[in-house]
């Protein structure tokens, strides 16, 4: 069937004004009469502005010229003692320099620092290497005494009384210091400031160290049997009775004798030293100047 299209009626007006919309809606969106919906043209009116003055002041509160005054002069007096301070400061400094005084701070062990030790930074490159040996021979005394602690303890306890014992820590405390005072820091000193004095004072005790860890090392039977001391000769001698002991003391005769043997060359080392830069003759010459002054 062919359905046909009454195209006489697309020649009426009213048909062809009507054909462009539609009068039936689409849901409850839409509405039959589509001429009743206001334009969405409308704006909202802006924002009156707001008033502004551009030859209004702001009023900041400023202090007086009194006020400004004061606290010119409270800087200035506060100025005055800094530079006053600074001065007193700088004079002290000078005068300690003058003197010879050096504050040194503390810096060894670096766990727990008690003694002032930087042979890198002030020691000369040449010198070092004998300063770092004289510093292992140090090292080496307090191992040295240490462990003789160790085995005069062992000594003890297999009944060889306590005063041996004794005379051990009284070693250790009195050698481990003393070895530092009397001629590692007098050695440190001389190979920093070149001082003929120092280097005296550290051949005169360090020929006293190398005698005691000599006579460590053989321990003769002297102070209570020589058995305070780890020594070759205890060492025989308690081997036939407590291996142990003997093995301990052993230990510690070998530990004095390379000390002996390293102190021996730091000495010879120092001593060339010595002799070669006319430190000598200066020390002569000293000694005999203090001597005509005590003179006279």
């Amino acid at each position: 069937m062919t359905c046909m299209f009454p195209f006489y009626l697309l020649q009426d007006p009213a048909v062809r004004r009507g054909s462009g919309q539609s009068n039936y809606g689409g849901g409850s969106f839409f509405t039959t009469n589509p001429g009743s919906v206001p334009p969405a043209t409308s704006r909202l009116s802006p924002l009156p502005p707001e008033p502004y003055d551009r030859g209004a002041t702001i009023d900041i509160p400023l202090d007086s010229a009194k006020d400004l005054k004061a606290k010119e002069k409270e800087l200035q007096a506060k100025e005055a003692e800094l530079r006053k301070r600074e001065q007193e400061l700088k004079r002290k400094e000078d005068a300690i320099a003058r003197a010879g005084i050096v504050i040194e701070e503390k810096n060894w062990p670096p766990y727990f620092p008690i003694i002032h030790h930087d042979i890198a930074n002030e020691i000369p490159i040449h010198l070092q290497k004998m300063q770092y040996v004289a510093f292992t021979t140090l090292l080496g005394l307090v191992l040295c005494l240490l462990w003789n602690i160790v085995a005069v303890t062992t000594a003890w306890i297999k009944g060889e009384g306590p005063t041996i014992w004794f005379l051990s820590i009284i070693y250790f405390i009195s050698g481990v210091p003393g070895g530092y005072v009397l001629w590692y820091r007098p050695l440190y000193c001389a190979m920093r400031t070149d001082s003929a004095l120092k280097f005296g004072w550290f051949f005169l005790f360090y020929l006293l160290h190398i005698g005691f860890c000599i006579f460590a090392a053989v321990a003769p039977p002297i102070i209570f049997k020589g058995k305070s001391l780890a020594g070759i000769l205890p060492a025989i001698d308690l081997w036939g009775k407590h291996a142990l002991v003997g093995i301990f003391y052993f230990i510690g005769f070998g530990f004095f004798c390379i000390e002996s043997l390293l102190s021996v060359w730091v000495i010879q080392q120092v001593y060339m030293y010595f002799r070669g830069t006319g430190k000598a003759a200066e020390i002569k010459r000293e000694a005999a100047t203090r001597t005509m002054m005590a003179a006279l």
